[in-house]
């Protein structure tokens, strides 16, 4: 991901610092002297571009999480339920696209959570955690998502990705037959010459003859032409 313009995103969490301004969970908070023990990233509002780092869902007990008001594109970490500490997640107001991984179901802390105005489609995750969060502005502005706590149904509804997945195995069995039929008539056509020059002298002979008429007119007109040009060239 390459990071442009933090404005001092982080340069809040100097040593030489006592007084830390943090958000966790949508409230601006004052840490001073217990700030240390406090497990929360906050890079919102900066124009920060590329894809969020898988490296990131390392962070094991990190309790907040704010992306949001940037620039990022690409997909969800797949593995973002590993942060099983967080409270708090925002990647609102971002680029972000594909689906909702499955695995944030398995985030139990969580009880913030905003993905809303992104580019993100497909079925919103059932289950667990996920089910307790029943507010539609968490998902607002992904006008591709659907299922519960949106109005939107799911049902006959296809994500751009399944989609282009079954358009895929449909044409699969005709792409197979096209280059079938280009490999027999290939076939077909260079065996169909090579196989009679093989086995009729006389034509092959016929064949050689008329080649070698062929490039000794070709070299005799260049000869002309080149001696045409010179003679050209001279009288100049």
């Amino acid at each position: 991901m390459v990071y442009r313009s933090l404005e001092g995103s982080l340069g809040s969490l100097d040593a030489g610092y006592e007084n830390v301004n943090q958000i966790l969970k949508g409230v601006d908070r004052e840490y001073t002297t217990s700030w240390q023990i406090m497990f929360n990233m906050d890079l919102s509002g900066n124009t920060l571009v590329g894809g969020i780092p898988v490296e990131l869902t390392a962070l094991s007990m990190l309790m907040g999480l704010n992306l949001s008001n940037n620039h990022l594109s690409g997909r969800i970490p797949y593995n973002i339920g590993n942060m099983m500490k967080l409270e708090s997640l925002d990647f609102s107001k971002n680029e972000l696209t594909g689906v909702i991984p499955l695995c944030m179901v398995a985030l139990n802390f969580l009880s913030r959570l905003n993905l809303s105005h992104n580019n993100l489609f497909g079925q919103i995750p059932i289950g667990n955690q996920l089910q307790t969060l029943d507010d539609p502005s968490i998902y607002v502005g992904n006008k591709d998502l659907c299922g519960a706590p949106l109005p939107k149904n799911c049902s006959g509804h296809e994500d751009p990705t399944m989609d282009k997945m079954k358009n895929e195995a449909a044409d699969g069995p005709m792409k197979v037959w096209f280059y079938m039929v280009i490999m027999c008539g290939f076939a077909t056509g260079f065996w169909g010459v090579i196989g009679v020059l093989l086995f009729k002298k006389q034509w092959r002979q016929k064949l050689f003859m008329i080649a070698e008429e062929t490039i000794d007119k070709m070299y005799v007109a260049v000869v002309v032409r080149v001696a045409k040009m010179k003679r050209g060239r001279e009288a100049l």
